[in-house]
């Protein structure tokens, strides 16, 4: 109900934000980053640092992420999301710190444990020189709990009256007790849109709209068609979201939402052991998708409990992460990694799962291993325009198979890779009946999976597929 009332607000107005020209991120990479947890660049902007808790600050900031750039692209990531860098209310709620970004107190200002606007500037002209795009957060719903404005302007926020009486407790009532913007004030919305404006005139390419479901549609339609005029892509957080909340929000007028019903397949199928028809279910919608290659597709964030964390066992958690990186990056779809993702990182629900980033200098030969499968999978994505940008084919395997074996075809300008996710505990061989798969493919010999340091091999012939796969992996291979 929640969701078909807001895209009434969309759909009836219209087409025309529809027919404009569409920014688009299909063949990016997303690095996500949380400044205060990435890397201390500037020891002086560290007051009330505490790095033994994990609600306090921790020391991360915009000169840190400038200096660390080149991790991210040794890792291949071609775009860098930001969590928010906006001026945080400067008192602690619920023994917590604003290091997150998401309780502002200024939009239009960079808070000084990360910097400032001239940090910013200088991250985003590193960025660029580095051939990357940058994504920052957008909040759109709310205020810090301790903001002046909630004193100092108390008209701009929804009265608890308006809660009490709505059908629509999303909208209209704190998300988490947050001082709740009325985007129906024109000063509210004139101070939300201009905060865009001063953001994208700073260099910034994307938005991450954080809990849309908490926004009046009709504001925003306005943002969207404002950022689409403008070249901006646009990537909203609808938590939970699956196949037909994506498709209906991208009809509305966002290129992309996190598409989190394939997230939740892949940390069933991948790291807890049961079925790839998890993830088939998932993929087979992908028919209801308007722009399928703009979806955001992610295996963790700084919401949800890393996914490494799903298994007890420290190494079988790295290489069940290692296994879900080579897949994901067969599939259509923007990849969005966060950080520490590329070695396997470990915890629970917030804030265990926004430990402090750890760099090569400080990782074990286990960390290692993770983050060289991972560079090789997006290498391999990156110099593939058929992974890169392809259409994608989900393979009907045989029943019997179902449980442990996933194919599908990514295909492009004449090219064409297979991929082959195996979720058996050993090595197996596969021979299966083209004619089976609904597949068409000339005789080939052996050939070695694209990514590099795997054991995997398909070849044809006579009619059939052969494969050979490792247990629990994930591999690629060119199909003539």
């Amino acid at each position: 109900m929640r969701r078909s009332l807001l895209l009434a607000a969309f759909l009836s107005a219209g087409s025309a934000q529809a027919q404009a020209s569409l920014p688009s991120f299909e063949g990016q990479i997303i690095y996500q980053v949380m400044p205060d947890r990435f890397f201390d660049g500037n020891p002086n902007n560290n007051a009330g640092v505490d790095r033994s808790n994990l609600r306090a600050w921790h020391g991360g900031d915009l000169p840190g992420l400038t200096a660390r750039l080149g991790h991210i692209t040794r890792l291949g990531a071609t775009a860098v999301w930001l969590t928010p860098v906006y001026r945080q209310q400067a008192a602690n709620s619920f023994d917590t710190a604003g290091y997150h970004g998401y309780w502002p107190a200024d939009f239009r200002d960079v808070d000084p444990h990360f910097g400032t606007l001239a940090d910013f500037d200088t991250f985003v002209k590193a960025a660029r020189a580095a051939n990357m795009r940058v994504v920052l957060d957008q909040v759109i719903n709310h205020y810090g709990y301790e903001a002046p404005a909630v004193k100092a302007k108390p008209e701009w926020f929804t009265p608890q009256s308006r809660c009490e009486a709505s059908a629509d407790k999303d909208v209209d009532c704190p998300l988490s007790g947050l001082p709740d913007l009325d985007q129906s004030r024109p000063e509210v919305r004139k101070m939300l849109l201009e905060n865009a404006d001063f953001w994208r005139n700073r260099g910034v390419n994307a938005f991450r709209y954080d809990a849309i479901k908490h926004v009046p549609g009709d504001f925003l339609k306005e943002v969207l068609a404002r950022d689409r005029a403008a070249g901006t892509w646009t990537l909203g957080e609808w938590f939970d979201a699956d196949t037909g909340t994506v498709a209906d929000w991208q009809k509305a007028g966002f290129d992309s939402l996190f598409l989190f019903s394939l997230q939740r397949a892949m940390r069933d199928s991948l790291m807890s052991g049961q079925s790839l028809s998890r993830v088939s279910a998932v993929l087979e919608r992908n028919g209801e998708l308007s722009r399928p290659g703009e979806v955001a597709l992610f295996l963790d964030n700084h919401d949800i409990p890393r996914f490494a964390q799903g298994s007890l066992f420290e190494d079988e958690g790295q290489a069940r992460t290692r296994y879900a990186l080579r897949a994901l990056m067969t599939l259509k779809g923007v990849p969005v990694l966060y950080q520490g993702i590329e070695i396997a990182m470990r915890g629970g629900p917030d804030p265990d799962n926004r430990r402090d980033m750890r760099f090569e200098e400080a990782w074990t030969p286990a960390e290692r291993d993770v983050f060289e499968a991972a560079r090789s999978a997006v290498a391999a994505r990156k110099a593939s325009s058929a992974l890169s940008l392809g259409s994608q084919t989900l393979l009907p395997v045989p029943v019997s198979l179902q449980d442990d074996l996933l194919l599908l075809t990514r295909e492009k300008d004449g090219q064409r890779v297979l991929a082959a996710w195996h979720g058996g505990k050993e090595r197996r061989t596969y021979s299966i009946k083209l004619a089976g798969l609904g597949l068409t493919a000339s005789d080939q010999a052996v050939t070695q999976s694209l990514y590099a340091g795997q054991n995997a091999k398909v070849s044809v012939r006579g009619g059939y597929l052969h494969l050979s796969l490792d247990g629990r992996d994930a591999a690629a291979f060119a199909l003539k």
